[in-house]
């Protein structure tokens, strides 16, 4: 843990981009991204059942998509970023920093949307590798937070792949589609950055895929490897 006598807290998150190796982070500008989101990453009202589990009524088109990106962005200070297929182009998914606490280095992820093309490819493993990597390295930040609806099994299971531990349920925390949810609450802390970014980094690499692009291994297995090897 970092001595904190001196601590001056950090920089609110800003619009950034950052390029990797699979995909590339880019701030999100509407006029460039707002159509590819909604046609190329999500197929337009496809994304309705993608976001199940966001706390928004479902869209009825495109502009209704826009006018709540619009509001997460300026009433509640949303980052939003936009995730690009560097292979092919396209857009493929979003996610945003949100809730942060500079004060005390603290900053959420969320609003997490894969489109279909980052299934089963190393893009959204990458994306999110950026995205902490930025805000540990770049802003230094203390605590990076995944949160979801307790429900949603499938982001509780990406949470915990990418290295973010479970710390619990927050009952009734609040109210999403008209209805009550209860939020897993999932966290990255800095102390843990180091085995979690050279983690990243081996399981990114070109010589951990086989000419198919299948994974060689998991990107838990390398962890609990290099967690081993810290202990020995």
């Amino acid at each position: 843990m970092r001595d904190l006598a001196n601590w001056k807290g950090c920089p609110a998150p800003q619009p950034v981009s950052i390029e990797g190796r699979y995909v590339r982070v880019e701030s999100y500008d509407r006029t460039a991204h707002l159509e590819p989101l909604w046609h190329d990453a999500f197929g337009g009202l496809a994304i309705n059942p993608l976001l199940k589990y966001f706390t928004q009524d479902d869209f009825s088109g495109i502009e209704a998509f826009d006018a709540w990106l619009s509001a997460v962005q300026t009433k509640s200070g949303w980052i939003t970023e936009v995730f690009r297929d560097k292979a092919t182009g396209k857009v493929v998914g979003m996610a945003n920093y949100m809730r942060a606490d500079p004060a005390n280095g603290v900053v959420e992820v969320g609003g997490v949307a894969h489109g279909p093309a980052m299934s089963r490819s190393p893009l959204s493993t990458e994306a999110h590798y950026l995205m902490a990597r930025h805000v540990f390295e770049d802003l230094g930040y203390r605590r990076y937070e995944w949160k979801c609806h307790s429900e949603n099994q499938p982001s509780r299971t990406t949470a915990l792949r990418l290295g973010f531990t479970f710390e619990g349920i927050f009952r009734q925390h609040m109210i999403s589609k008209h209805g009550n949810r209860d939020t897993a609450w999932f966290s990255m802390i800095d102390s843990e950055w180091p085995l979690l970014k050279a983690a990243f980094e081996a399981w990114l690499s070109p010589e951990n895929f086989d000419p198919e692009g299948r994974q060689k291994r998991r990107l838990d297995e390398i962890r609990a490897e290099l967690a081993a090897k810290e202990q020995a």
